[in-house]
Order: C-alpha cells, then sequence, then structure tokens
C-alpha cells in the first residue's frame, strides 16, 4: 500500500495521502499555500467528502425504511484509499463500497479521484459509477484549506474574494450541523466578498444558489489562489475564528435542512445515478503570483 505520493510540474508540486485521496500540500516554487493541519486548531488539510456533505438529523441515513449510522461529511476522509495510477504530473485514487461502507451507506460505487497538474493548475476530477442495480443516491465535495494570509505578515482583514459573477442571492446558515431554515442576506457587495474573521462567528457561509462557477482569493499586490469548480453546485467557505486558514468548499449537496427526517434519495442536493452510470466533477486550484 502507498501511503503518500508526490506530483509536479513547472512551479507547482502537490502532494497526497491515501487516507481520504486528501490533498495535503500544494507549493508554488517551493512556497506553501495549504493550511499544514495543526492537531490543537483542525486536524486536516483538503479533506474529501463522500457520500454525504455536511450532517444528517441524528447522523442517520434513511433507505428503504432501514437507519443507518453515517458521521457528518461521510466516510472518505478517513477511509484509505487505493492509488490506481501514478506518474510525474498526475495520480489516480479510487474508493470501491465494501462490507464496511454499506454498513453505513447500503450502496454499491465506484468513486475515482484524479489529479493532475496542468497548465499551472492542480486539476481534481472525481468520476462516480455505479455498478449496482439500483439507483445511487449521493452527495460530494471538496474541503481544502488554503493559508490566511497566504503572504507571512500580511493582515487578515487584507484578503477578499472575488467572484467572477454578482452574487446577491441569500446565503444559508448551520443550526447545529443541518441548515437553518432562514437565509440571511448576502455579505457578498457585487462580486466582492472582504474577509473577517466575524464572518465565520455563526459557523460557515453556503451559497447554495451562486451564480459564480470561479472566483479568486488573495490581497492586492499579494499572491492569490483561483479557484472554479464548473460542475458542483453549491459552494461552502468557513474558518475557525482566528485560525490561519479559510477553506473554499464546491459542495454537489450540503447538509439536511433543519427537521429533514426523510429518504435519503429526497434529500436537497443529493443526486441519483441510474444502474450503470457515470457522472464527473472537476475543478481547479491555480497559485498566482498577484492580483
Amino acid at each position: 500500500m502507498t501511503d503518500a505520493v508526490t506530483i509536479g510540474r513547472g512551479r507547482l508540486t502537490a502532494r497526497f495521502e491515501a487516507k481520504g485521496a486528501q490533498l495535503t500540500s500544494l507549493t508554488q516554487d517551493g512556497v506553501e499555500r495549504m493550511w499544514q493541519a495543526d492537531p490543537a486548531v483542525w486536524a486536516w488539510h483538503a479533506p474529501n467528502l463522500f457520500p454525504i456533505v455536511g450532517g444528517l438529523k441524528d447522523d442517520r441515513l434513511r433507505h428503504k425504511g432501514k437507519s443507518y449510522k453515517l458521521p457528518s461529511h461521510g466516510f472518505l476522509r478517513h477511509t484509505v484509499c487505493d492509488l490506481v495510477a501514478h506518474s510525474a504530473a498526475a495520480c489516480t485514487w479510487r474508493l470501491t463500497d465494501s462490507e464496511a461502507t454499506r454498513a453505513a451507506y447500503p450502496f454499491r460505487f465506484i468513486l475515482e479521484i484524479d489529479y493532475s497538474i496542468e497548465d499551472d493548475a492542480l486539476a481534481g476530477r472525481w468520476t462516480l459509477v455505479n455498478p449496482g442495480d439500483e439507483p445511487l443516491i449521493a452527495s460530494l465535495g471538496i474541503h481544502p484549506a488554503f493559508q490566511w494570509p497566504l503572504q507571512p505578515g500580511r493582515a487578515r482583514e487584507d484578503y477578499r474574494l472575488t467572484f467572477e459573477r454578482d452574487e446577491p442571492e441569500p446565503i444559508r446558515r448551520i443550526s447545529g450541523k443541518l441548515i437553518a431554515p432562514d437565509s440571511e442576506p448576502t455579505p457578498v457587495q457585487g462580486r466582492v466578498l472582504a474577509l473577517r474573521d466575524a464572518l465565520f462567528d455563526t459557523d460557515a457561509v453556503i451559497l447554495d444558489r451562486p451564480a459564480s462557477r470561479a472566483l479568486t482569493y488573495g490581497a492586492p499586490g499579494g499572491p492569490v489562489i483561483a479557484m472554479d469548480w464548473h460542475d458542483f453546485p453549491h459552494l461552502g467557505l468557513w474558518t475557525k475564528p482566528g485560525a490561519s486558514f479559510l477553506c473554499i468548499e464546491p459542495w454537489q449537496g450540503h447538509a439536511s435542512p433543519l427537521g429533514f427526517d426523510g429518504e435519503f434519495e429526497d434529500k436537497p442536493g443529493t443526486v441519483s445515478l441510474a444502474p450503470g452510470a457515470k457522472r464527473h466533477w472537476r475543478y481547479k486550484i491555480r497559485p498566482l503570483d498577484a492580483f
């Protein structure tokens, strides 16, 4: 079993671990852009989320009248994946259903996560396949944590997100581990979200109807992270107030609405794959020198 691999091309180098196929490092000319997982603050770098994003009521998945224990964000981030391909600038990880996964999630699946370095960007692609004989219901997402600030000594309040389009729609918030029933006015002014710790005093900022599928993160005159996520319909933003990271999280799905206790197939944000079907989700992370 391979515990970790590194890929690189040009100015970029990325490192991944087998547990959860997690991105643990992304450097540009040797300069780290990812949060380095302080266990005393938050012990992850960029966990991959499957087969749910966020939480379920009482951590229970309900399917065909049965109830299954499934904790927040699912089991992928805790599970060792198989490395099925590795070259200088790319790697592919695979997770398939097993007796252990079916005890928490009663579906057949094949999940592959491909990473490659293309044109100074780290490209990720998820492929979900249904090898079973009933519909495969799932949510999934990424949870990368970038350094905040990206430049040592720079004030955190200098940082902002700039979306590709105006974002006028209300945002959603978390109540406990579930989506609160009432929305809030968006903190995005036009295309720009000024970052400050107070944004996250009540947990994540959730854009469940974002107009954008791309943004930049940075401070004027300093290094920048550009992201796009064209196949993911939802976006979460999160940190622990005062922690030196910012999570920018494209999702397919989100936590259950507060009070929802129905069948998993009826949970908002899930997708359904017919037997034999497959679906892809893609994103890119591109470190840049400056705005």
